[in-house]
């Protein structure tokens, strides 16, 4: 072959190739666990997200070889999936979970080693709404599937909404929720399963997750007791504080993850601010809120970050910010905090992923915080950390 002949088969042969090596980064790409705007996302040798991708460095920082042994957990707050709610209502209308929650924090919530949320609402086809409750929620088990979709690994129980349809309905969120696959914690059929912690085994540390609840000003959700189901209560805080304490004897990392404060506030409770420090006191490494329908500041308490709640994550037609928590632990076993800025509006929760959107947020968590707050690439810090 000669001259013009062989340049077009060269021409050929580059395009191929070029065309292969797009489809291949094409897959990786689309298989990785974050994709940031503008931002570079690590990864391992494997290809894998680095822990959630951007997780605390900036954008266009590498890691060192070491690093990919660090764990990542993600904690997202209020989700409901009851079929009569204003979300789940809007999810159907639009067509799927992706129509409504950003495609970006899917994909962001299934790359962590483990996703928490609150698993407001009971799982189940029977029961009747307990009296006195002006909201009641439940959902089929059939919608389980939506958690599946979002990463989910632990379910919290210990809110005020899981027993909203009495004992059987109880029961069968346990199991419908256990037959999936998921772990839970915070409730139980008895006392020993409620205050159980659910145990994380991730790249050789053990973290602990222990959950109560203390948010019903008017308590109607009953505590498990010895013979009988119930949630985990920690309106006096002295079992609580002995769990954690025994679960840090058997875990190298502890998460209070609490259901406490006032709706719709970002005012804290004395008892949020007392309590907190117990936890820490009796070995929590950080402390995780929820309850109160919209996000509330940043403590810190011996080096340990308290976050009072993360709000919703996707539960109403209000219009909120809200955020996924990262609490990472590297190679080195130092623990550290990043917030994905989000906000809840429509009935839609969308990442925020222009600079003044960020910067907003950022503004807004810095000024209902206590003693700790978001740097500028939104990494959890206390207030006497510069950069």
């Amino acid at each position: 072959m000669h001259g013009r002949g062989r340049a077009v088969v060269m021409i050929l042969a580059v395009s191929v190739a070029l065309c292969m090596a797009a489809d291949f980064y094409w897959e990786s790409g689309r298989n990785l666990s974050a994709v940031e705007t503008n931002a570079t996302v690590p990864s391992d040798s494997a290809g894998r997200a680095y822990i959630g991708g951007d997780r605390l460095v900036p954008a266009q920082t590498a890691l060192p070889e070491a690093e990919t042994s660090a764990v990542c957990l993600g904690f997202a707050g209020d989700i409901c999936l009851d079929e009569t709610s204003a979300v789940m209502r809007h999810m159907e209308k639009k067509g799927g979970l992706e129509k409504v929650i950003s495609p970006e924090l899917i994909r962001k919530m299934n790359g962590y080693d483990a996703m928490v949320i609150n698993n407001e609402f009971s799982v189940s086809r029977r029961g009747k709404k307990m009296a006195g409750k002006a909201y009641t929620f439940r959902s089929s088990p059939a919608n389980l599937k939506y958690l599946k979709q979002l990463g989910v690994d632990v379910a919290g129980l210990a809110n005020n909404h899981v027993y909203d349809y009495g004992k059987a309905a109880f029961l069968d969120t346990l199991r419908h929720l256990k037959n999936a696959g998921f772990q839970t914690v915070g409730a139980g059929a008895d006392i020993r399963e409620a205050k159980r912690p659910a145990y994380l085994n991730i790249k050789g540390k053990t973290i602990a997750i222990v959950a109560a609840t203390r948010a019903e000003k008017y308590v109607l959700t009953p505590g498990a007791g010895k013979n009988s189901p119930g949630v985990f209560r920690t309106y006096e805080d002295s079992r609580y504080v002995k769990e954690i304490r025994k679960a840090k004897k058997e875990a190298d990392y502890v998460i209070a993850y609490v259901h406490w404060g006032t709706e719709y506030s970002t005012v804290l409770e004395d008892a949020q601010r007392q309590q907190a420090k117990d936890y820490i006191n009796a070995g929590a490494d950080a402390v995780v809120g929820a309850h109160t329908h919209c996000m509330q500041g940043i403590g810190f308490y011996k080096d340990a970050p308290i976050f009072y709640s993360l709000g919703n994550f996707w539960f109403n037609e209000k219009t909120l910010y809200t955020a996924l928590l990262e609490i990472g632990i590297d190679s080195k076993g130092k623990l550290e905090a990043k917030m994905v800025p989000c906000l809840q509006r429509g009935k839609e929760t969308r990442v925020l992923r222009k600079s003044a959107q960020i910067g907003k947020f950022i503004k807004y968590i810095n000024g209902i915080s206590e003693n700790g707050r978001l740097d500028k690439h939104c990494n959890v810090v206390p207030c006497s950390y510069s950069r």
